[in-house]
């Protein structure tokens, strides 16, 4: 089993939602969070006054999926969410040891 991460513009979820969908993908956590990359921040204008903003808004998206279907998840967030511009995000996938559903105690890929 496999748990793929992706931090993407908020912008792309709907865009990323329905490619995971398409690969009958339908369960993930999504959360707000801020974060930089290369892209450092930017500067914006409030009220005539010029702030620095380092952390920008993105959307932490969460999928645990079995061992065959995680590179397929990833080439699809990669495709939905790409802008071609700085600061689309990145993908990680990562071994996921252990799952358990709390309702009725199943294990492993079963409890997906």
């Amino acid at each position: 089993m496999k748990l793929v991460v992706a931090i993407i513009k908020p912008s792309r979820l709907e865009e990323v939602r329905q490619a995971l969908n398409s690969l009958d993908v339908h369960g993930m956590t999504v959360t707000e969070v801020k974060g930089y990359g290369r892209q450092k921040g930017h500067s914006e204008i409030y009220r005539g006054t010029e702030y620095a903003v380092h952390f920008l808004p993105k959307l932490k998206v969460e999928i645990a999926v079995d061992d065959a279907l995680a590179d397929s998840v990833g080439a699809a967030i990669r495709d939905a969410a790409q802008t071609g511009r700085i600061g689309d995000g990145k993908i990680f996938i990562l071994d996921l040891l252990a799952v358990t559903r709390i309702r009725t105690g199943e294990t492993g890929a079963s409890a997906l």
